[in-house]
């Protein structure tokens, strides 16, 4: 029943506890036998921790128990324990000041449970944008067997005769309400058409970036990420995954076996081709180094120069999830990536990448392009800026940008603070222009705390009653990966960390060039250096709990905004006994 070494099988590690004999192991057993479950179970056959991030106050994440019981029906069938346990839950819509902030305690808290307890393989059940890399981060570090499933999307929004999408519509409806097209009612009407079933995000947000990229990672079974999250063939799949994960066990096909360099690489094509949420690059580099393997912010620039946009979803496009799983989902698009990918790299099925995809059909061409035919170019994706702004690097996602701002000049109107531009966004007065590019500094991993969703700013009101629809944005915070725009994000070092974000002033003239990677304030580099020298960064405050651990030991983005400490794997040696 375990993995065979040298003709000898390996004793399941769950039989540390539960294989004792004597005191220890008395007490071990007598305490799981009050849940009614039989003598025999302890008998050294797989014992398979479901980690949960259910919560209702994470509504994306809210019907996660019944896929639970679909994986426990999979789980005994294949003659394994399962067991489920409940891990920090990060609610997106709902938590203060960010998620993300709390992204790295559920890995820590996920790595220590895993550690901790009497568990042979893992299966993760996510669904809200920072349960998976978070979940992810946490399981690597142990490096146990382990399958991802997430929840899956949410059905398409109808308002009044359309699909609307979550998040993108959000910011869209929104500010038509601020410019005076949209009636209050009319904005609580639509309020009520978006969110109609369970689910995550339906847009190619952060959360189905997330569950895209983990299957072109491997981790999740192929063609699971894309099922709607009230389809049955979810609570199949679920089921399919409770065996499965037991057979890992037994063939000893641990993390670290799936995902390697070559597995990254995957994730980024695929990102690329998704028109995926610039938040995946953080999660990925976050990954990555839990995992041992070396990622640079770089490597995204120069992968996805080659990578066309083939699936035309929100905020990219005009489809949604549910359409992209009815024409075929991830599969289908590995397959026209083929050229470009790994094929050989192992997944949690057992098969390869080739095995897996090179068969997929595509049931409609409108949402998923042919390679010779696609929505937008290559390098139409998440592109790498650097220059004096953001030495080491910066992020802008063409696809969602507008085409006549990628190469743009323009003065500098700089707030410190997000609210401080908020203050000011409905002033008619405000002395803006189309040509102004808008700065939001102090919004980074320590400088806001925890590196908030604030890149996308609303447009001033004065600029919407004009019908201006875009304007540069430069920040170092991220945006949500339903967001659109012409954002630039994540520029590191963060101000708070004494990037040079935090020296510009109203008024310099800022360059971007998305085909040259660029961006620069027009200053001498005398007059920096002298502005850095003055330069007093404003750290946030923090006196107390995860806070003040958090700001003092986070990295920078562009190595993944991880905890400095917690970086490689922690193996999954028990720890010593309890009593």
């Amino acid at each position: 029943m375990s993995e065979i070494t040298n003709g000898a099988p390996i004793e399941p590690r769950s039989q540390e506890w539960f294989g004792g004999v004597g005191r220890n192991g008395f007490i071990h057993r007598s305490w799981m036998r009050n849940q009614g479950f039989a003598p025999d179970v302890f008998d050294g056959r797989p014992v398979i921790g479901i980690a949960s991030t259910w919560s209702e106050l994470t509504p994306c994440n809210a019907h996660l128990r019944g896929i639970a019981e679909a994986v426990k029906r999979g789980v005994w069938e294949a003659g394994g324990f399962p067991l489920e346990f409940p891990v920090m839950s990060l609610g997106e819509p709902l938590m203060r000041p960010t998620t993300s902030l709390y992204r790295n305690l559920l890995a820590m808290e996920a790595e220590e449970l895993i550690r901790a307890n009497p568990l042979d393989g893992v299966v993760m059940l996510t669904g809200c944008d920072k349960t998976t890399p978070g979940l992810v981060m946490g399981a690597a570090s142990v490096d146990l067997p382990s399958l991802l499933i997430t929840g899956g999307p949410m059905l398409n929004g109808k308002f009044r005769g359309t699909d609307i999408g979550s998040g993108t519509d959000v910011w869209k409806f929104t500010e038509e309400h601020r410019a005076g097209r949209m009636s209050t009612d009319d904005l609580f009407e639509a309020e009520g058409c978006m969110a109609r079933s369970a689910g995550h995000c339906m847009t190619m947000g952060t959360a189905s970036t997330m569950a895209a990229i983990t299957e072109a990672m491997g981790l999740q079974l192929s063609g699971s990420s894309a099922i709607p999250a009230v389809d049955s063939r979810r609570m199949s799949m679920a089921q399919i995954a409770g065996r499965r994960i037991v057979a890992m066990v037994e063939e000893g096909l641990t993390m670290s076996k799936i995902v390697t360099k070559e597995s990254f690489e995957n994730a980024i094509t695929v990102n690329a081709a998704l028109g995926g949420s610039t938040n995946a690059i953080v999660h990925l580099l976050a990954m990555a180094g839990r995992l041992g393997v070396e990622l640079t912010l770089d490597e995204f620039d120069e992968i996805g120069k080659a990578v066309p946009l083939l699936v035309n979803l929100m905020p990219s496009g005009r489809f949604l999830m549910e359409d992209f799983y009815y024409a075929g989902g991830v599969p289908a698009v590995m397959r026209e990536l083929r050229s470009l990918l790994h094929l050989s790299a192992t997944t949690v099925s057992g098969k390869s990448i080739g095995e897996e995809v090179l068969e997929a059909p595509c049931y409609d061409r409108e949402v998923i392009a042919e390679w010779t035919k696609p929505f937008q170019p290559a390098g139409s994706g998440t592109i790498v800026l650097k220059g004096n702004i953001a030495p080491l690097g910066a992020v802008l996602k063409v696809s969602a940008a507008s085409p006549h701002l990628l190469k743009h000049r323009g003065p500098a109107l700089v707030f410190d603070r997000n609210e401080d531009y908020i203050a000011v966004s409905d002033d008619l007065d405000l002395d803006v222009t189309a040509d102004t590019v808008l700065v939001v500094r102090n919004s980074g991993p320590k400088g806001y705390p925890g590196f908030p969703e604030v890149g996308n700013m609303p447009l001033p009101k004065k600029l919407l009653q004009a019908g201006v629809s875009d304007m540069v944005r430069l920040s170092d915070a991220r945006m949500s990966g339903t967001g659109f725009g012409t954002c630039v994000l994540h520029i590191s070092p963060e101000s708070a960390a004494g990037g040079p974000l935090g020296v510009i002033q109203t008024g310099d003239m800022v360059v971007l060039d998305a085909e040259a990677r660029l961006l620069m304030v027009e200053i001498t580099d005398e007059e920096l250096a002298q502005r850095m020298a003055d330069f007093e960064p404003q750290v946030a405050p923090a006196t107390r709990g995860w806070e003040k651990l958090y700001i003092e030991h986070v990295t920078g983005a562009d190595k993944g905004a991880d905890l400095d400490f917690l970086e490689g794997r922690g193996g999954s040696a028990p720890s010593r006994h309890s009593h």
